[in-house]
């Protein structure tokens, strides 16, 4: 569990919160961490995928980074551009669906915490809180349509990073990422323990035997991918 005050989780107490939009959790500090350790020179190109309230997004950009932030509420995006003016930092934040505002373009670094939750209906919810975190019963529904698309906007040598859960299985990512000609690896991984939505069901999960009886944690995995 992350209980070190790194100064993304810092910051992220001093940010603008809106209803329906995602809270920085476990997962978002994680990936800040991952982005920290990352080389990034200035003016790199870099953007962040689901940015909910643009925690990420303002980590590159105060690393001089030319930052697009892409979400696919209007909610997120009218919050991480407040965010951003509020922060003194530069973010262009586009409305749209995942990596499609930003085809055509090129960037060195693509990071993207999607939903990965498995969860009982089938098909994502379009609308409500639940958008950013189930993502069908196996937890795969956007996490492999990143996998699938994000090497067509990287740069030779441009680098993915991903956060997600061992629950929608580590593989298929890794795997995934490998069909489209990047290098991928897990760089890091942490136990957590269950939050709200994953406490609410956890009898679904252990029915689906995506956990064992008694379980209360679950494992966060950072990947990343580059482009060779």
């Amino acid at each position: 569990m992350v209980t070190a005050a790194t100064p993304e989780r810092t910051r992220s107490s001093r940010l603008l919160r809106t209803p329906g939009v995602y809270v920085p959790q476990a997962d978002t500090f994680l990936l800040a961490d991952a982005l920290a350790r990352e080389p990034l020179r200035p003016g790199a190109d870099v953007l962040d995928v689901g940015t909910g309230s643009g925690v990420l997004a303002l980590a590159a950009a105060r690393r001089g980074a030319r930052v697009t932030a892409v979400d696919t509420s209007w909610r997120a995006v009218l919050t991480t551009r407040a965010n951003a003016a509020l922060a003194g930092q530069r973010v262009e934040v586009l409305h749209g669906d995942l990596l499609a505002p930003a085809a055509g373009r090129r960037f060195d670094l693509i990071v993207g915490n999607p939903p990965y939750v498995p969860a009982p209906r089938t098909r994502p919810p379009r609308r409500g809180p639940a958008v950013a975190w189930d993502a069908g019963p196996d937890g795969r529904a956007v996490l492999d349509r990143i996998c699938d698309g994000a090497a067509e906007l990287l740069r030779p040598r441009g680098v993915l990073l991903l956060v997600h859960s061992a629950l929608c299985g580590v593989a298929p990512t890794l795997e995934r990422l490998r069909r489209t000609g990047l290098d991928p690896v897990v760089t890091y991984r942490e136990q957590v323990p269950f939050g709200p939505v994953l406490r609410s069901r956890a009898a679904w999960l252990r029915r689906q035997g995506l956990i064992a009886p008694g379980e209360d944690k679950e494992e966060l995995v950072i990947v990343r991918a580059d482009r060779i």
